[in-house]
C-alpha cells in the first residue's frame, strides 16, 4: 500500500511539473535620479493599481518593441516619467502575479535603469498610483521581491561608487 501511495505521489508530483508553465516575461524599468549635492541615486518607486505595495514600472511585451522600449514606455504610462534608458538589462527578477480571475502566474522581469530627465504633468495612469522618490536602501526595504532588493542595493552601491557617472559605465 505504502508503495502504491508512494508512487501515486511521484505520479502527481512529476504531472504537475510536466503542467507548470514557464515564467512569463515583463519589461521594467528602474527610474532613477543622482542627487547633486551627495551624488547619491535615487529611486522612484510606484504604488501597483490592485494591492498598492511598492514596484517598479513594468509591463508585458509590446509587438515591434525591444524589451529597454518597453520599460520606457511603462515608466511614462505608470510613472509620467522620460529620460535616458539603458539598452542593457541591470538583471532580473521574478514574482508571482496574481491574475484578474484569481490564477497566480510566475513572472520573470527583466530591469532596465532609466534615468530621469522629465516629468510629465499628464500621463496614461496619473491619479491610479502614489510615486514617491526614496534611496537605494529605503526603496530596497519597500518592495517585496527579494532579487529585486538586491538589485537595487547593487544598483545603488554601483551608482555611489561612481558618482554621477551612468548605469553602463557602473555595469563595467
Amino acid at each position: 500500500m505504502t508503495t502504491l501511495l508512494s508512487l501515486l505521489h511521484r505520479l502527481a508530483s512529476d504531472l504537475h511539473l510536466m503542467l507548470r508553465r514557464p515564467a512569463r516575461m515583463q519589461y521594467a524599468a528602474l527610474c532613477y535620479r543622482m542627487l547633486k549635492k551627495t551624488g547619491e541615486p535615487e529611486i522612484l518607486l510606484i504604488t501597483s493599481r490592485d494591492t498598492g505595495r511598492w514596484v517598479i514600472p513594468k509591463g508585458w511585451p509590446m509587438q515591434g518593441k525591444r524589451a529597454h522600449e518597453v520599460a520606457e514606455r511603462e515608466a511614462y504610462e505608470e510613472a509620467g516619467v522620460k529620460g535616458k534608458i539603458q539598452k542593457t538589462s541591470l538583471g532580473f527578477y521574478t514574482y508571482q502575479k496574481r491574475m484578474d480571475h484569481g490564477l497566480q502566474i510566475s513572472c520573470r522581469v527583466q530591469v532596465h535603469a532609466l534615468e530621469v530627465e522629465d516629468f510629465c504633468k499628464n500621463f496614461p495612469e496619473k491619479g491610479a498610483r502614489r510615486l514617491e522618490w526614496v534611496n537605494c536602501q529605503e526603496a530596497a526595504k519597500r518592495v517585496a521581491e527579494p532579487s529585486l532588493k538586491e538589485l537595487i542595493l547593487d544598483f545603488g552601491k554601483r551608482m555611489s561608487a561612481r558618482g554621477a557617472q551612468s548605469p553602463r559605465a557602473a555595469n563595467g
